[in-house]
């Protein structure tokens, strides 16, 4: 019997990823344990091995489709025996995992591999199937992402012959259209001194760009921003801090090491938070309908701006860490973020997050809580002020932090007494390593 591979969740937040490679082509033996491809989920990408044994018969989804759902077929294997006759009843008991033609993009694996690759022997060249599939009110069944290529590029898509699930037109049809350069401009495409009506919210006095399509992870943060900007009640409240002693004890350090590590103010911030966050417990805790989670360690997520967007490493126990230790494993997990590689571990969970714009000049900001944790500390650029010290104007650098708090499960109170404790360990910074 046939073996139906589906894309895995390799994620609990994944309801679709990114075919991003094929390790094996079709024809190849796969045994239990071989990587059969790279998936790019909503944080990294990621390689996935077969637990099955026998050869790849088919594949279902080429390389570069995006937005295929969790649980969608993407290949078919063959068991030792089998030859490709097995092949014809296999395919359609995979179609029902595919959405109704209405279905958005995102849930559609393009089949494009699987059509292109198992051609009848004496098929003519050009089937005899009507060009494009069309719904019971006479629209062209075409998936969002097929439809925008097909607009960009000028192509008809009466003309196209769809190669998705009931003949629905998907983006491999229009590359393939694209490819053979054979599918004529559409009308509206032709006709310039007649412009076609502005899309839905669009103003016909908008000026030109170019549309950058969203990628898998770019998806999920916008998701993820929206849900909490919806859901936990923030509260903001920011509090000054002197960095001359932070500073100072952070050159004698760096000296001290002779080249064997390299603190920043970053890592002494993250300490200074985790040592804050034991003890202030109530700080440290999340938000659920079950009740509130109270982490017993401080994991501090920090954000990362990676070539890919936005996402959170975690700096696990950092309370029980050394500011070496802390500032080695910060610079891994930034670089395995920039090349995609960190693992689910390495971002998932936390129990309070950190993000410092302070390299950019920034001097103070309000970030969005990283959900469903309760706080997370805007961290903005220490500069030189005047600060009234016994009476007298002094010059000190200070640094703005902005506590964002879900008031679900933080009262004011708490977050005070949080920043609070911060403030105390940076500017007195010895007492963070006691």
């Amino acid at each position: 019997m046939p073996i139906i591979i589906t894309m895995p969740a390799l994620s609990p937040t994944m309801t679709e990823g990114t075919l991003a490679k094929w390790l094996m082509k079709e024809g190849d033996p796969v045994n239990s344990g071989d990587m059969l491809a790279e998936i790019e989920t909503d944080k990294a990408t990621m390689e996935v091995e077969s637990i099955d044994e026998g050869v790849l018969a088919r594949i279902l989804v080429a390389e570069g489709t995006e937005g295929v759902a969790v649980n969608a077929p993407i290949a078919i294997l063959l068991e030792e025996g089998e030859d490709a006759s097995a092949l014809d009843n296999a395919v359609p008991a995979a179609a029902p995992a595919a959405p109704a033609p209405e279905a958005p993009v995102a849930a559609t694996p393009a089949p494009a591999t699987a059509v292109a690759a198992t051609p009848a022997p004496d098929a003519p060249a050009q089937a005899p199937a009507p060009a494009a599939a069309t719904a019971s009110d006479g629209r062209i069944v075409a998936s969002p992402l097929a439809r925008r290529m097909a607009a960009q590029a000028g192509l008809d898509l009466a003309a196209i012959k769809g190669s998705g699930p009931r003949t629905r037109i998907v983006k491999a049809d229009i590359e393939a259209a694209l490819a053979g350069g054979a599918v004529p401009a559409a009308p509206a495409a032709a006709a310039p001194a007649a412009p076609a009506p502005a899309a839905a919210g669009a103003s016909p006095f908008e000026g030109e760009y170019e549309l950058q399509p969203l990628t898998t992870m770019r998806k999920i943060i916008a998701r993820r921003m929206s849900e909490a900007k919806r859901e936990a009640p923030h509260f903001y409240l920011t509090m000054d801090c002197e960095l001359d002693a932070l500073l100072a004890l952070r050159q004698d350090l760096n000296t001290r090491a002779d080249g064997a590590f390299k603190l920043s103010v970053n890592d002494l911030v993250i300490k200074a938070a985790a040592v804050a966050l034991i003890k202030v417990p109530d700080a440290n805790v999340g938000y659920g309908d079950e009740g509130i989670r109270r982490f017993k360690s401080a994991d501090i997520s920090v954000a990362v701006a990676s070539e890919r967007g936005l996402i959170t490493p975690i700096i696990r126990n950092a309370n029980g860490k050394g500011l070496e230790a802390i500032s080695r494993e910060m610079r891994e997990l930034a670089q395995k973020a920039n090349d995609g590689k960190l693992m689910p571990e390495e971002y998932q969970g936390g129990s309070f997050s950190i993000s410092n714009l302070g390299m950019y000049g920034v001097k103070q900001f309000d970030a969005v809580i990283n959900i469903p944790q309760a706080c997370i500390l805007a961290v903005g650029a220490g500069a030189q002020r005047p600060v009234v010290k016994d009476g007298a104007l002094a010059i000190a650098t200070v640094m703005s932090v902005t506590l964002s708090v879900d008031h679900r499960a933080v009262d004011g109170a708490t977050g005070a007494r949080f920043l609070a404790a911060f403030r105390g360990l940076i500017e007195d910074p010895m007492t963070m390593l006691l």
